[in-house]
């Protein structure tokens, strides 16, 4: 009896060809109102703390764009960060990202989960393909990060060997992301007047990233400061003036010029 080997299942040809002009991109509506402004704390928070450069991109809903087996694959995840990117035209807007062909390779994703749908964890290897497949597989993503904002849980994942791995959280429940530098975790609390369990920056120090609103309201309290400094410093000042003219007038009555030198 003569065995036959498994057979082993070629991976798929995968080019990196910009979307042509005329390509229809996909018009789905954000599946909750959650999810933009997640994103838009995450980016409002580096740019705050200056970590953001003009070579970067960081986009949101932004399609990452790839072609498999000669047909294009697009998904567009809530968050993704890019090191090095060319600069487009004068007067182009850019509509998607086709990694290797208009910049580096995307460094970082972020799917929000909704609720009731598992998507972004799907590994489904034929079309359409599933999420965590196509940033693992196809565009061979270093850093995957999900977050599910119902259940309140946070999972990074780095590729290592061609594979998710899911790295494990610190003792204050945050993980580190090396192609920032920064620890990422979740914070309960309020942004423009939106109360809810926030994903948030912290330097290798410790030290939380502060929205541009919350420096913004920093700025204001060291001004309120300054200004109630400045102004006890003006009343001890008057206080002063008036304990001297208060002496110099004791000194008038006994006859003791005070304006004469000593």
């Amino acid at each position: 009896m003569v065995l036959e080997a498994p057979s082993i299942k070629a991976k798929p040809t995968v080019t990196w060809e910009p979307l042509p002009a005329n390509f229809v991109l996909p018009d789905d509506p954000v599946e909750n109102i959650h999810q933009p402004s997640l994103a838009a704390a995450l980016t409002d928070a580096l740019g705050a703390a200056g970590y953001i450069q003009p070579e970067m991109l960081i986009a949101s809903n932004l399609g990452l764009v790839a072609t498999v087996k000669k047909k294009i694959v697009i998904k567009a995840p809530d968050w993704f960060y890019v090191p090095q990117v060319h600069p487009v035209a004068e007067g182009v807007i850019r509509r998607s990202y086709t990694p290797n062909t208009e910049g580096a390779n995307v460094a970082i994703v972020m799917e929000f989960l909704s609720e009731g749908d598992g998507g972004e964890l799907s590994i489904r290897s034929t079309p359409p393909y599933g999420k965590l497949h196509f940033y693992e597989q196809i565009l061979k993503v270093p850093t995957y990060v999900t977050y599910d904002p119902y259940e309140v849980s946070l999972e990074v994942r780095y590729l290592q060997d061609g594979r998710y791995v899911l790295h494990s959280a610190t003792e204050q429940g945050r993980v580190w992301i090396p192609q920032l530098e920064l620890e990422l975790g979740i914070w309960s609390g309020e942004r423009l007047g939106q109360t809810m369990n926030w994903l948030r920056w912290w330097d290798n120090s410790g030290n939380l990233l502060l929205w541009s609103s919350e420096q913004a309201e920093q700025e204001r309290q060291r001004a309120e400061q300054e200004h109630q400094r400045a102004e006890q410093e003006h009343q001890r000042a008057e206080q002063e003036h008036q304990r001297a003219e208060r002496l110099a007038a004791k000194l008038r009555e006994l006859g003791i010029d005070p304006d004469l030198p000593d």
